[in-house]
């Protein structure tokens, strides 16, 4: 029977091929095109949208089922490795997430990057950054996905660093590859371990053989615990957060990408994806949980002092990242792909909503510095207020929605105790948030920059608004309607929509109450930021510094790192070399010159020793 391999989900490949073939293009081809090509990467990813439509249609419909696309590799033997492509429900969603935010960041840097020197070449590693991302999200098997993970591992690197000629864009750059690199590792290890243990690199082959029995505890415990590693390196998940504040030295739209639809997802929807072999060991489901619950506090406290708006937002990124993993450690998988959405739209909006206030500012990001701009930019901070509502939790915006999903799981699954430090975490959250918008957008403008700020171009207030739209009404599809179970149903495939009414009353209470503090605060009273230092004393320090994160890294690497370097590079040099390697040649070489000494050519002498020789073993002999 033949495939119409351009019909419905089969044609799901072609998403991450355009942007991927764009790349070339508009690098090698731009500078003789209009706009050096920058078109081409944004035809690419339209027409990647406009084909999810057709994927999703194809599932509502139920008339489409996970669609598995191999091509052989390297076939020795009984030793096959093959690549593809895999098409399901969890991929779909990613799909449409990834192609609907990276199109409208695109268009949004047309306006916010003209007259850049490198213009094409930005536009070349957006669709460099997309398609690997795309080609995660679909690959069939993990030494695919490894592939692309490191694709978008270069992606990142090269636009975080896009303006390298300034050094802090720079080192956030090397920053980002080198930490998010720790984790890479441990997840080719983890690979490697699976491979080793199944014979495989097929994900779906990988779970059925473990559900089966065919791998013992051990090994699946140490390749879930490395390939979580490499997802909390990409996801920000504590300690490995460190590279995503400073990824903020990069064009603003760079961020809204990564934080919402890309490099930060990819962490997100491996573990969501290696799920079910998580759930063959407790003690890992424990983990993720932790981990995630603790980075949603961690993150959260931080965001509350920080004072630059693009790191506030940073911050809120890996505390939701953290809030979604610990949905995924509850088994609520469903629930954290609808969060991963909802805040991926949500941040977008705000990073976008923060791009058009550094347009119209002269690139000012200091909150406190700003103020009063929603009289001067009434459309961004209306924009920024919904966006701003929605990540807090207010009903009935998104935001609302999937937490509510999160919180339901948690109480279900872990109970009381981890549902109340929760429910704290999503205090932090509407408070931060709050505070943010209230000091950038409302009192009395600070500096001459926020006084004449104006509102942004056209073609940069469009996206926001698209944005804003769908964090408006996006919640609706976690509802049920007819036929369709709602979200977190269509993502599992039974149905889980439930609500817990006196949990909904509560989380969105604690929420208002967030806001309603922020507004006390920093909205009536104008509570400085000095006046808050003075308050909160060491707990201020430490979170301004966050918590010396960096610091202890630095100290691992200049201390301990670096030294042992150097003290083996003397050891090297010393024994191995010096002593070992150049001293036994120099032995060899002196023993060599004395010895030739001997050789006189002289019959008397050698008849000398040789009588010698005979009477010092004539005399051994006796003695001995």
């Amino acid at each position: 029977m033949s495939i119409d391999i351009f019909a419905g989900s089969n044609a799901a490949w072609l998403i991450p091929a355009l942007s991927v073939l764009a790349f070339p293009i508009t690098l090698f081809l731009g500078r003789f095109l209009p706009g050096k090509g920058s078109f081409i990467p944004i035809v690419a990813i339209a027409a990647g949208f406009i084909l999810f439509w057709f994927v999703l249609s194809d599932f509502l419909s139920g008339g489409s089922v996970p669609l598995h696309v191999d091509i052989e590799w390297i076939n020795i033997g009984f030793w096959e490795i093959t690549w593809g492509f895999l098409v399901d429900r969890i991929s779909v969603v990613m799909l449409g997430l990834i192609t609907f935010v990276a199109l409208l960041v695109q268009v949004y840097s047309l306006q916010y990057m003209k007259g850049d020197s490198r213009y094409g070449w930005y536009f070349s590693l957006h669709a460099l950054f997309a398609g690997s991302m795309l080609l995660v999200v679909l690959a069939d098997n993990l030494l695919f996905l490894y592939f692309a993970w490191e694709l978008v591992g270069l992606g990142s690197y090269l636009l975080i660093g896009f303006w390298f000629d300034r050094r802090s864009a720079a080192e956030a750059a090397k920053k980002a590859f080198i930490t998010t690199r720790i984790g890479d590792v441990g997840l080719l290890i983890g690979i490697i371990i699976l491979f080793k243990a199944t014979g495989t690199f097929h994900i779906s082959s990988i779970i059925h053989v473990a559900q089966n029995g065919g791998i013992s505890d051990s090994t699946i415990m140490w390749s879930s615990l490395l390939i979580f590693l490499g997802a909390m390196g990409k996801s920000g998940q504590f300690p490995l957060h460190v590279w995503l504040p400073d990824a903020m030295e990069g064009p603003t739209p760079v961020s809204a990408l990564i934080h919402a639809a890309t490099m930060v997802a990819a962490g997100v929807y491996l573990v969501a994806r290696m799920m079910p072999l998580f759930d063959l060991v407790p003690e890992m489901q424990l983990i993720v949980v932790i981990t995630g619950l603790f980075t949603f506090i961690f993150a959260g406290f931080i965001a509350l002092v920080m004072t630059d708006m693009k790191r506030i937002l940073a911050y809120s990124t890996i505390s939701h990242l953290g809030l979604m993993m610990l949905s995924i450690g509850t088994g609520a998988v469903g629930a954290a792909l609808f969060h991963l959405v909802v805040h991926g739209i949500s941040k977008a909006l705000l990073f976008l909503g923060a791009g058009n206030v550094m347009h119209s500012t002269n690139d000012e990001t200091d909150c406190w510095r700003l103020g009063g701009l929603k009289s001067k930019m009434p459309i961004t901070a209306g924009i920024f207020l919904i966006g701003s509502l929605s990540l807090a939790g207010i009903a009935p915006l998104s935001g609302f929605f999937s937490k509510d999903e999160i919180l339901s799981s948690v109480y279900q699954e872990m109970g009381l105790g981890f549902l109340i430090v929760t429910l704290a975490g999503g205090f932090i959250s509407a408070l931060y948030i709050a505070r943010l918008f209230l000091i950038t957008f409302t009192g009395t403008s600070r500096t001459d920059a926020a006084k004449n700020a104006h509102e942004s171009p056209v073609l940069m207030l469009f996206p926001v608004v698209m944005l804003t739209i769908v964090a408006i009404f996006l919640g609706m599809v976690a509802i049920p309607m007819g036929e369709f179970k709602g979200f977190t149903s269509f993502v599992e495939q039974e149905s889980k929509f439930h609500i817990i009414p006196w949990l909904l009353v509560v989380s969105l209470s604690i929420a208002i109450l967030g806001v309603v503090v922020g507004w006390l605060y920093y909205g009536k009273s104008r509570l400085s930021h000095k006046s808050v230092a003075l308050r909160l004393g060491f707990m201020y320090k430490g979170a301004l510094k966050g918590f010396w994160i960096d610091a202890i890294y630095q100290f691992v690497i200049d201390r301990i790192v670096l030294e042992s370097g150097r003290l083996i590079a003397t050891f090297d040099r010393i024994v191995i070399n010096d002593t070992g390697i150049d001293g036994s040649a120099k032995s060899v070489l002196l023993s060599a010159l004395k010895v030739r000494l001997i050789q006189t050519g002289k019959i008397y002498n050698y008849g000398t020793a040789m009588a010698f020789g005979v009477f010092l073993a004539v005399i051994v002999w006796w003695v001995f």
